[in-house]
């Protein structure tokens, strides 16, 4: 007697496809979502036939998201919170002076021969009084990156800072280019406290604002420094970009 033939081995490529397959034929609603009340788009399938996607209004994502908060006072409180568990540098000056003064003082205690810093209105009062020389980077020019990685720290500007993630949201445009807040080992962020909103849909939101249609050609968010844990779960700064990050929040 034959023994029937057993069935080819099944390749975790075929499995996956099947996954996939299946999933397209039966689609299954998020649970906690089901009974949401609000009014939904809905966006017409596709050519392929794949099935409608259902799109929902962002609150309802609010409670499961991180807190941003609902008033200025909180969302400063968090983004502060955030960016000190991330081990970055908060630090709050009442005005532009103040922040002059207090890089100042930061430049004279590390002992740095230069810094990096572009053109912006809240970086101008800081970068005029540093006690070291300055190397400007204009986002629109050519600069020699080595002389950038070789300043001992970089100082911008940025878009927006995001309370719920403690991140900031950098451009080419208001961050002096694509290498300035990444080739120097320090990085220090000069902000006011109005920049600082809840969540990364409103940083993206007040970035499409002041484009007026004409959006940056970069746009990058920074959550605290460079980092890995990649080699036995070891975490390492400075592993891709600076080493160290100083936040001054201005008013």
């Amino acid at each position: 007697m034959i023994a029937p033939a057993s069935p080819p081995p099944t390749s975790a490529r075929d499995t996956i496809l099947a996954r996939i397959r299946e999933a397209l034929r039966v689609p299954a609603p998020v649970p906690h979502l089901k009974s949401h009340s609000a009014e939904q788009a809905v966006v017409p399938a596709a050519a392929s036939g794949l099935p409608a996607l259902t799109v929902l209004p962002a609150e309802v994502a609010k409670p499961w998201l991180p807190d941003g908060g609902d008033t200025p006072a909180e969302r400063v409180r968090i983004f502060t919170e955030n960016i000190e568990k991330l081990r970055a540098v908060p630090c709050r000056v009442p005005d532009l002076p103040a922040a002059a003064e207090a890089i100042g003082a930061l430049v004279r205690e590390r002992g740095w021969q230069r810094v990096a810093g572009h053109a912006h209105p809240l970086l101008e009062p800081v970068l005029a009084n540093l006690p070291c020389s300055v190397q400007r980077v204009d986002g629109s020019a050519e600069f020699d990156k080595n002389a950038l990685e070789a300043c001992d720290a970089g100082i911008t500007a940025c878009e927006a800072a995001v309370a719920q993630t403690g991140s900031l949201l950098v451009s080419s445009r208001t961050c002096g280019g694509r290498g300035l807040s990444i080739l120097p080992h320090v990085h220090i962020a000069v902000l006011t406290v109005d920049q600082v909103v809840a969540t990364v849909g409103d940083a993206l939101h007040l970035t499409r604002e002041r484009a007026a249609g004409r959006m940056p050609s970069m746009l990058s968010f920074i959550t605290g420094p460079s980092r890995t844990g990649d080699i036995e779960r070891i975490l390492v700064l400075g592993a891709h970009g600076p080493k160290e990050l100083f936040v001054f929040l201005v008013g």
